[in-house]
């Protein structure tokens, strides 16, 4: 019997199968992508615990970042057909993106110093939660009851993990906060950036801003000691890191919508809670576990809704040309 006279799946069919595999890809470009930032941020607190002043740590790892970026990821996104990576339509946009990235960076590295891995990572997960708070004023999107209701459980699950009073000193809370906050306001400016340029460009920018910036500072803050082998090795493993887990962020959008791959953001705190007992013997305790719960519960439960909301939204006719 010829291979013709099969019969042949139908065109929807074979477009389902198409764009299962194009999920599953962009889901494992995403969690692998993470698991390599949770490497980037225990290398990190390690070289601050060591000592080295979070400039320095910064300078290294933009600066790292954007060499890796210039002489292997850039030219493996013009071999895939992507423009020059210094080429954007909105420099003002790169500019800000790049200089909260910075701060966004210092702050985390500041909080590591004082905060197990697990925890900090937790209080990051605040930050989708705080842009759907701000999106009505900052983005001009609809509010919704459910969006809210998300935002409070998320802030009760916050509560839990840094219970008042309880191990977390209140300047590493008040960091943890910071960060989510600056977290949240990285999160909308990429939005908007993002519909002016390819997110190559923005990573190319972020760690081209970051080195710039940091290069300026790193004369006040340079450490005196030099490093040796294993702790240069872990310097330069920052940048390489960063550049990578981004890289593999980026590259899961392109097989998967946003909506279908924010419950997997939430995978990361395994990864930070592996790293940070494998590396300093952290391990969160039960109630600290359970304020991740209800954190990781929020975030997945109002992606979820909003998923189906997205979906439900008639589609509008398009014009004729």
């Amino acid at each position: 019997m010829s291979t013709s006279a099969l019969p042949r799946p139908p065109l929807a069919t074979i477009l389902e199968r198409h764009s299962g595999h194009r999920l599953w890809l962009g889901i494992v470009f995403l969690v692998t992508g993470l698991w390599t930032l949770s490497l980037l941020d225990a290398a990190s607190k390690r070289l601050v615990l060591a000592g080295y002043h979070i400039i320095m740590v910064a300078w290294v790892r933009y600066g790292i970042n954007l060499l890796f970026m210039a002489t292997v990821l850039a030219p493996l996104h013009r071999r895939r057909g992507g423009g020059q990576v210094w080429r954007t339509r909105r420099p003002d946009l790169q500019l800000l993106r790049g200089m909260v990235m910075l701060g966004t960076t210092l702050v985390f590295f500041s909080v590591l110093r004082i905060v197990p891995l697990a925890e900090g990572t937790a209080m990051n997960f605040c930050a989708p939660l705080i842009v759907l708070a701000m999106s009505p004023w900052l983005l001009r999107e609809k509010s919704y009851v459910s969006r809210w209701i998300a935002v409070l459980v998320g802030f009760a699950g916050m509560l839990i993990v840094i219970r008042p009073g309880g191990d977390i000193p209140p300047l590493g809370v008040a960091l943890g906060l910071l960060s989510a906050f600056l977290q949240a306001m990285m999160s909308i400016v990429n939005r908007k950036v993002s519909q002016a340029d390819d997110p190559m460009v923005s990573l190319f920018y972020g760690a081209l801003v970051g080195t710039v910036l940091t290069s300026l500072l790193l004369p006040f803050f340079w450490h005196a000691h030099t490093p040796g082998l294993v702790e240069w090795l872990i310097l330069i493993s920052t940048g390489i890191t960063g550049a990578i887990g981004h890289f593999l962020q980026c590259s899961a959008y392109r097989h998967a919508e946003a909506s279908m791959l924010t419950p997997f953001f939430y995978a990361q705190i395994l990864s930070a809670s592996a790293m940070g007992w494998l590396v300093f013997g952290q391990f969160p305790d039960g109630v600290t576990i359970l304020g991740i719960a209800v954190i990781c519960a929020s975030g997945i439960g109002i992606a979820w809704v909003e998923h189906r909301r997205a979906r439900a939204l008639p589609v509008e006719p398009i014009d004729p040309v």
